[in-house]
């Protein structure tokens, strides 16, 4: 490997600084490697010890044609000094690597941030593909940005052709590294880390290993020797909560989650799930836990893969099936059968957006009606949904104690941002964790397959071949008590009630939400699922502004906690924004009659900070 690429120490005329926080958007093609790119960067700022909140962006289409709006990938890292709970709002920096790029993510930019631009991939095709007229590299319309036009691709390429044994096309390929490179200088981040990933990641393909360590290391050299770049960045190790972490998707939280319910429960975990994007990840990240016992089924569609669930549930496993709402639609049905035979089943819901195949890449919140009354018939399940990546694990864990406590099917609703985003996560103890008790049925004496427990109504839990429990399971109307198929109008109206009434009895036994700020006031901000970083980060600074205003956060949607209607009355307004046309304000308003404002947001994106405080100035 040629010295001249190996980077210098930093020369003395460029200038440092230290910032507490930083947001990069790394934007491309689908095939530039922006994911990979934003993935390594996080990596090492994990390891580096700060704070961090990534926003991967993908494009909805299979594969759009190379260079088009369509086709546009990103990843947003916010990585801080500083407690941070979002990805942030606008980007200090944009890593552009074609005009669709540029064109899809400049009106995020901060106004005088810093833009990045490989001005390679600015020729004629390019800018007609993404729609320009003229070319915004010349006609002035960057101006008030900082702007760092890079060759990146002809860079790229002088790096490799006497380094490796590749053609050109391969080549290319590693340009995301040269850029990658150039940051990480920029934000004085070492390379080790990504060095060793390399290593590891193409250890059998040596010359890609070879050129791809190359590029990151000229990329690296390239901005330190430059007249381009005159000053460079630290961002200081955050102060967090001693204890071992790890950079976690909620993905792979709610994957992990579910493992720990089943070491906790001492119950087998059964998965079956059909692919479906944004929620195949769960999946992946399950079949790797074999060693825990656990047993993943990719079914031939999504009924199969919710009625294995429930034949598992049946046999005293962790029943559980995964999906995204189109998946839930077509579950439902089944989901019916779980109640009615008030079986534990666990249906996870990464939402996307819709109706329909919808946007299946973009997040969305709008299946909080389709988890709460969204089958035939008077159907109570319990809902509960995540607020943050790390949260997806505890979660999962509480979805396992209530199902099996209240034997009642469980719906855990996370969406795409909490799925694809990452946080740094603090690896709990087990011994800190609940406790999940089980007890199954054992004695035939006075056994009833639908006799309940006097505190929560749950029936026995009978798992089939254990001698004298034999019962009838099916569809059908119950007895109370025998189980027997039954039609009296009666009978129907009693356990109609009684099943609504067992899920209703779960508000005993969660915890009642707390308010962020006063108790009282005169605008509460209310949220739930992934809003929580966007809702909390605004109010903390409309409260340090000495602004009347607090937030709350509901994690268990179905039933709400007890002391929700005392906390809503203590406040003159309560907004609710979703990422929907208004689903839990609706519901806060049928049931507490609180004329709660919806704040509504359907776009694929997160809500920003700046959207909450300026909607709450409105009412202040």
């Amino acid at each position: 490997m040629s010295t001249a690429i190996e980077p210098p120490l930093a020369q003395a005329s460029k200038h440092h600084e230290e910032v507490e926080t930083v947001t990069i958007r790394f934007a491309g093609d689908s095939g530039d490697g922006m994911q990979l790119t934003g993935t390594q960067f996080t990596n090492t700022s994990a390891v580096l010890g700060n704070d961090i909140s990534t926003l991967p962006d993908f494009p909805a289409e299979i594969r759009a044609p190379a260079g088009s709006l369509p086709g546009v990938s990103g990843f947003q890292l916010n990585f801080s000094s500083q407690d941070i709970r979002t990805p942030g709002d606008q980007p200090n920096v944009l890593v552009a690597m074609n005009p669709a790029a540029l064109k899809v993510n400049l009106p995020d930019l901060e106004e005088g941030g810093t833009l990045i631009i490989n001005s390679d991939e600015f020729n004629k095709e390019n800018l007609k593909k993404a729609a320009y007229e003229t070319n915004p590299l010349e006609d002035g319309s960057l101006t008030g940005y900082r702007v760092h036009k890079l060759p990146i691709t002809t860079l790229n390429m002088n790096a490799l052709k006497d380094q490796v044994q590749m053609s050109r096309k391969e080549m290319d390929r590693c340009k995301n590294f040269f850029a990658l490179g150039v940051l990480y200088w920029l934000y004085d981040r070492p390379m080790d880390a990504t060095l060793g990933w390399i290593r590891a990641k193409f250890s059998k393909q040596p010359e890609i290993a070879k050129a791809n360590e190359i590029v990151l290391k000229t990329g690296y050299n390239f901005a330190d020797t430059t007249e381009v770049f005159t000053t460079h960045y630290t961002v200081r190790k955050a102060a967090i909560t001693p204890g071992k972490y790890r950079k976690i998707t909620g993905n792979e939280a709610t994957a992990i989650g579910f493992v720990a319910a089943s070491e906790l429960s001492g119950r087998p975990l059964f998965y079956g799930s059909y692919p479906i994007t944004p929620a195949s990840d769960i999946l992946h990240e399950l079949s790797r836990h074999k060693n825990f016992g656990v047993k993943t089924f990719q079914a031939e569609d999504e009924i199969a893969a919710v009625c294995a669930a429930i034949g598992a549930s049946f046999a005293g496993h962790i029943g559980l099936t995964g999906t995204s709402g189109p998946g839930v639609a077509l579950k439902q049905e089944a989901i019916g059968l779980a109640v009615m035979t008030e079986l534990p089943l666990i249906i996870i819901n990464v939402q996307r957006g819709g109706p329909s195949t919808g946007l299946p890449t973009k997040t969305e919140q709008a299946d909080l009606f389709q988890a709460v009354w969204g089958r035939n018939g008077e159907c109570p399940a319990i809902v509960i949904a995540p607020s943050t990546p790390g949260d997806c694990f505890h979660m999962a864990v509480e979805a396992v104690r209530l199902a099996f406590k209240y034997m009642s099917p469980v719906f855990y609703l996370s969406d795409g941002y909490l799925a694809n985003g990452a946080e740094p996560w603090r690896v709990p103890k087990m011994e800190d964790l609940p406790e999940i008790k089980l007890e199954f049925a054992t004695d035939p004496k006075g056994f009833m397959p639908y006799g309940r427990d006097e505190e929560t109504l749950a029936r026995p839990y009978a798992i089939p071949g254990t001698p004298g429990l034999e019962h009838r399971i099916g569809g059908i109307e119950k007895q109370h008590l025998t189980g027997n198929v039954n039609y009296d109008p009666e009978n129907h109206h009693f356990m109609v009630k009684l099943r609504q009434e067992k899920v209703d009895r779960a508000a005993n036994d969660i915890p009642p939400i707390e308010v962020f700020g006063e108790p009282t006031g005169k605008v509460l901000v209310l949220g739930w699922g992934s809003t929580y970083g966007s809702i909390t980060s605004a109010v903390e600074k409309l409260q340090r502004e000495g602004k009347s205003v607090s937030s709350a956060h509901l994690r268990y949607l179905n039933p709400f906690p007890k002391n929700l209607g005392e906390v809503l009355r203590g406040f003159e307004t309560v907004i609710v924004p979703e990422m929907n046309l208004g689903q839990l304000a609706t519901m806060i308003r049928a049931k507490y009659l609180v004329d709660a404002v919806a704040f509504s947001k359907v776009k694929g994106r997160p809500f920003q900070i700046r959207e909450i405080m300026q909607k709450v100035e409105e009412y202040l």
